[in-house]
């Protein structure tokens, strides 16, 4: 997520700080008078802090999902269920009951966006069919030549097309033809000039504006109106999914992107720049788009929003091919991954077959300029999505002299669950899992349709970012310099179209372990600020071609074998080295799995292992599997097309990896920033040794038994916080639940900080 803009910050900074003060000051005192202290007990871990804190303030905070209304207070929430019943009938009922509304039931989580008396939140958590409870959070943002553009130079896009005219309308190679990609971000100018095809059409083929409705007036309720549910079926050929679909439907709408984030982004993932002679061309400027408009012309959202957006995604993937989902935004959660709602809501997107791109955050240093480890943003903490961080390419299309931005969020997650003992543990897990260029990266800019004059709101904030040398700054084509990670995730999106065009039978985790393992590793980077490296176009798709193409379907009948073989009739394994803009590299040969292990190995491409199974989810030590369900065919459209359900169970007994697989953990050590060990260990060092041969192969794999893997992962000690100095952010909370640029810490010792450098992750760094 890029950073907020300043003027943002310095608005909204006091009015936060007083809120989140306030409610946090009267927390013990309210919580006696309110009831609330004997029902929290009794339901621990189920309500989220940030709305424990509002529940609790004398007063109600001033935040956009809490409010009085006729002298009581009410919070809109997110309920996250634990049920069988994929209606959740009872559940509604009960909370209209006790005079709440329920607005919508979501496909990709199992959960309901409410209206709730603020007095029955307890209640309704002591229930045995509901998990978790979370405010409807605020979510935000995270910033003519044959010769190609630097992004894709940088990436090493060249590598698999070539242009064949001066005016890059035509491509020989990969250009993600045929693949969807959604973006749910601000908006996409569908008319900028860089989204049209050869032919001069759009490839912004939907768009789609939750914007345009509140919670509940998408139905014709006014918002804030306690005592119904209106979260009605919206199942293929009903005329409530045709009005739902026309209340949203913003494709060719004149102005769509008010902020200029969105167009952007979806730019960089999939952008064809022929108007400029400075080129940016994006990484995939074949692939058709699909506008998901979750924020608003200021970069703000609602989660409510988000999950809806991401229910779409799921919901019209298989009808228009929609394989890859960025999401250069991220809303701020000190919870679990486990029960976090974007976290479970991504994690169900790609039980569905779509890889989810994210935004590791902004946060890798204070307004100090001192690093901070364990600011990985909500979703980025999801150990199924692909989350990036960003990389300073230094204007060169050299990679030699790349490095890892420094505002670019570190690892490990610090999501926090209560265990059966009542204590808190952090996830802990590793991320980011790669990182991309996102350092002042030249992109569209969006204005409205008929004039220069209404400029989206970042290019007329900082009138800098549009100020670049030699640039065709006209109506339809004009662009900006943007950075942060919310810049890098769409790199990687478009890097995933590629993939797929290449071999379309690929599943989410494999494509997510085949950037790892051919991403270069970035000197004097640690795993925790780069993950494997900086993504590699060439060697991904190098090893993209040789993998069988019918192992997504397979892996959906149920009819590949643990250990059978990955690779296609007649191909081999390629080296494992690129060599780009003049330079030879080693992949890094580096893949994360069950959230905190590193393995590595040619056994992890010639055997199919199990855990590429995109309806397997293995986190720590316990794996669930996603059961899907879909709507029979209705109105000419097959059966299997919509999704209706997903729900997550535990995963039965199975083997997880295979035997020949090479295990690396043993290879890190204790985790000791002094000692540059464990976690901080250079990628490029643990690249080296398994390169020598180094590390465990595993003679038995990984097993799943009765729901439990035995098998020890990495442990980040939390000693290491007090021994060695370093600060893990415990979760970045503000009363309005976002993350905002300059957003307070609450770490360990309770004392608030200033979490980023805000210039930097929106106008880039040296």
């Amino acid at each position: 997520m890029a950073a907020l803009s300043h003027f943002i910050v310095l608005i909204e900074r006091r009015r936060l700080r007083q809120a989140l003060a306030a409610a946090l000051a009267g927390l013990a005192l309210v919580c006696g008078s309110l009831g609330l202290q004997a029902a929290h007990a009794a339901t621990p871990g189920k309500v989220a802090a940030d709305l424990q804190a509002a529940l609790a303030a004398p007063t109600t905070p001033t935040l956009s999902w809490a409010r009085d209304v006729n002298g009581i207070r009410y919070v809109k929430a997110l309920v996250i269920a634990n049920s069988s019943d994929t209606t959740l009938a009872a559940l509604r009922a009960d909370i209209v009951a006790r005079g709440g509304s329920v607005y919508m039931r979501y496909v990709a989580v199992s959960a309901l966006s409410v209206l709730l008396p603020a007095q029955q939140v307890a209640a309704i958590a002591q229930r045995s069919d509901v998990q978790s409870i979370s405010p409807n959070r605020l979510t935000a943002r995270t910033g003519v030549s044959m010769t190609p553009s630097l992004i894709e130079q940088s990436s090493g896009v060249p590598s698999v097309r070539t242009r064949t005219e001066a005016n890059s309308l035509y491509y020989t190679g990969l250009d993600g033809a045929g693949i969807g990609i959604a973006v749910l971000d601000s908006g996409v100018m569908w008319k900028h000039q860089v989204f049209n095809d050869h032919q001069s059409q759009t490839r912004v083929k939907r768009a789609i504006d939750f914007m345009k409705v509140g919670d509940a007036t998408a139905v014709g309720v006014k918002d804030w109106t306690p005592g119904i549910d209106v979260s009605a079926n919206l199942y293929p050929g009903s005329q409530t999914l045709a009005n739902y679909e026309a209340t949203l439907n913003n494709t060719h709408a004149l102005y769509v992107d008010g902020f200029g984030h969105g167009t952007h982004v979806a730019a960089i993932a999939a952008g064809r720049d022929f108007k400029q002679t400075l080129d940016s061309t994006g990484i995939a400027p074949g692939a058709n788009l699909y506008d998901v408009k979750v924020l608003d012309g200021k970069g703000f959202g609602q989660l409510s929003d988000v999950l809806a957006g991401i229910d779409w995604v799921i919901f019209h993937a298989k009808e228009y091919n929609i394989r890859v989902m960025n999401l250069s935004l991220a809303a701020d959660s000190s919870e679990s991954h486990q029960t976090d709602p974007l976290a479970r809501a991504t994690r169900s997107a790609v039980a569905a077959g779509i890889t989810v791109v994210v935004a590791a955050g902004n946060f890798g240093q204070d307004a100090d300029g001192k690093e901070r480890f364990g600011t990985i943003s909500s979703p980025g903490h999801e150990p199924s999505v692909v989350t990036v961080g960003s990389a300073n390419t230094k204007g060169t299309a050299a990679r030699s002299d790349d490095s890892v931005n420094f505002f670019s969020s570190r690892g490990p997650t610090r999501g926090a669950y209560l265990d059966a003992a009542g204590l808190r543990r952090s996830d802990n897990l590793l991320k980011p899992d790669l990182v991309a260029p996102g350092n002042k990266v030249v992109g569209a800019l969006a204005t409205d349709s008929d004039s220069m004059t209404n400029r989206s709101h970042l290019a007329l904030t900082y009138p800098q970012l549009a100020n670049i040398v030699g640039a065709n700054q006209q109506q339809g084509v004009s662009v900006m310099m943007l950075s942060g990670t919310s810049i890098s995730a769409p790199v990687v999106a478009g890097t995933v179209a590629l993939m797929l065009q290449a071999n379309p039978g690929l599943t989410p985790p494999l494509i997510k372990a085949i950037l790892q393992y051919t991403a270069q590793p970035l000197p004097g980077a640690n795993l925790l600020q780069q993950g494997a490296g900086m993504v590699n176009i060439d060697g991904a798709v190098k090893l993209a071609r040789v993998l069988r193409t019918d192992l997504k379907a397979a892996v959906e009948a149920g009819s590949i074998a643990s250990g059978a073989s990955l690779l296609a009739a007649g191909m081999s394994l390629p080296l494992t080295s690129s060599t780009l803009n003049g330079q030879t590299f080693n992949w890094s040969r580096i893949v994360y799995v069950g959230g905190n292990q590193i393995v590595s190995g040619d056994a992890l491409f010639t055997r199919y292992q199990p855990l590429y199974d995109h309806r397997l989810v293995w986190a720590g030590n316990s794996a669930r599997r996603a059961g899907l369900s879909y709507w029979p065919a209705a109105s000419g459209v097959p059966a299997g097309t919509f999704a209706k359900a997903i729900v997550w169970a535990p995963a039965s007994s199975q083997s997880l990896m295979t035997a020949g697989v090479v295990r690396a953990n043993s290879l890190l050590g204790a985790s000791s920033w002094v000692g540059k060990s464990g976690l901080f260990m250079p990628s490029a060092t643990l690249t080296g040794w398994l390169a020598s041969g180094s590390g465990i192969i595993l003679s038995e794999g990984i097993i799943l038994s009765e729901g439990i893997i035995l098998s020890e992962g990495i442990i980040l000690s939390e000693g290491i916080i007090l021994s060695e100095g370093i600060v893990l952010s415990e979760g970045i909370v503000l009363s309005e639940g976002i993350i905002l640029s300059e957003g307070i810490i609450l770490s360990e010792n309770g004392q608030h900080k200033v979490s980023s450098s805000n210039d930097a992750s929106l106008l880039g760094e040296p």
